[in-house]
């Protein structure tokens, strides 16, 4: 198992932490902006950050004890640990008292600011310069990130000062393929489907697996979302237009 520096550790912990830790101040001013008020909003913000440490917590100790080998032979529990996670943060979305939160005015904006965060992602070419990494996964991954991490705080601003609709769009499919290209190398290189060196075990240990297990599924949550509050924000213009052109 490889130990990293810890400045690595730093980045690669304090990253997902500070990700979940904007995106549940996000949720709650959502809250209020839906009108649900702080005594709402406040214990509904403070169950997602209780929800989601928990399972960043979680995610190390398992991965310390050696579950998410990415070996072949083993259980995929890494995967299985990644589909379930957004499973569950996509079926939480649809209560109706987090789904009136992130779907309130200025709500695209804040699911996207939390992703400035991945500029973290330069640890990536860290575990590469120490030769811990694939070039052919930990480049994708970590210049992608990189790239979402600087664009992400341009197109909430915009988005904040009620422009900006197509970027945040585009920004969003372009946050979602970086992950799915960062997914799908991993797992190909993970179970010898593309045979490169060094392997990508590192990517089933701590505190790498933090990002694979529960941070990867956390920010495919929020751009679904983004995506999803900005076609919300848009339904009521067209609603509004069609009895004008209709009436024409």
């Amino acid at each position: 198992m490889y130990d990293p520096p810890a400045y690595v550790w730093a980045l690669t912990v304090g990253g997902p932490i500070a990700i979940a830790a904007t995106a549940c101040i996000g949720l709650f001013a959502g809250a209020e902006r839906a009108g649900l008020g702080r005594r709402r909003a406040a214990p509904l913000a403070g169950t997602a950050a209780v929800l989601i440490g928990g399972w960043f917590a979680a995610t190390l100790v398992i991965a310390g004890n050696g579950w998410y080998d990415t070996k072949p032979s083993q259980v995929p529990w890494l995967p299985i640990a990644a589909i379930g996670s957004l499973g569950v943060l996509l079926s939480l979305s649809r209560i109706p008292v987090v789904a009136s939160a992130l779907t309130a005015p200025g709500m695209a904006g804040r699911l996207v600011l939390p992703q400035s965060f991945r500029a973290a992602g330069i640890f990536f070419l860290f575990y590469l310069a120490s030769g811990h990494l694939p070039a052919a996964f930990a480049l994708p991954a970590g210049l992608g990130d990189i790239g979402a991490g600087i664009a992400a705080p341009l197109v909430a601003r915009k988005l904040a000062r009620g422009t900006g609709r197509r970027a945040a769009f585009w920004y969003n499919v372009y946050g979602l393929t970086d992950l799915t290209v960062g997914i799908t190398l991993g797992a190909l290189i993970s179970y010898r489907l593309l045979s490169v060196t060094p392997s990508v075990a590192p990517i089933g240990e701590p505190p790498l697996a933090l990002i694979t297990a529960a941070d990867v599924p956390l920010m495919i949550a929020m751009h679904i979302m983004s995506l999803r509050a900005l076609v919300k924000r848009s339904l009521p213009a067209r609603s509004l237009a069609s009895p004008v052109v209709s009436a024409a």
